[in-house]
């Protein structure tokens, strides 16, 4: 017999159920949850807390053609994205990369980040799209980066 190490076992306070893409998904098809919340901001991006549950913040975004978010990371925030119409376009960058990343997402998929993921996300279409975001536990302050052509990916400095 042998000894199987705590950390290998799923604990009944973080069921599997609770990652972050899964519960962007069961959100995404349930649209009585967050319908009622669904604005468009003709001058930016719209976003609305939908709930706070299991230690996560679920958020609904809209995005009008030409919204986007400002090249940035989550800190030290684990999450998905799933989209729920409409295409939205993710540019990801990473100081180990040359170059940038680029994820078209149409309705249904998801992307999943962790601490430190560097993306752009927006509507490069001429339709409107809408998302549903969960990050685990809550939402930090998002920090912003630039790609600099000499040196690379740069985190710029708190506003």
């Amino acid at each position: 017999m042998f000894a199987v190490p705590p950390n290998t076992i799923a604990l009944a306070a973080t069921p599997a159920t609770a990652h972050p893409v899964l519960i962007a998904r069961q959100y995404a098809q349930d649209r009585a949850r967050w319908a009622p919340l669904l604005r468009y901001d003709p001058a930016r991006r719209f976003a609305a807390l939908v709930e706070r549950v299991d230690g996560q913040e679920i958020w609904l975004m809209s995005w009008l053609p030409g919204q986007h978010t400002d090249l940035h990371d989550h800190s030290t925030a684990t999450g998905a994205f799933t989209v729920v119409s409409g295409t939205l376009t993710e540019r990801v960058a990473a100081a180990h990369r040359p170059a940038e990343v680029l994820h078209t997402l149409v309705e249904g998929q998801s992307r999943v980040f962790g601490p430190g993921y560097v993306h752009q996300v927006g509507n490069d279409t001429a339709d409107p799209a809408v998302s549903i975001h969960v990050y685990r536990s809550t939402r930090p302050a998002m920090r912003n980066y630039r790609i600099d052509p000499v040196t690379g990916l740069q985190r710029l400095p708190e506003r």
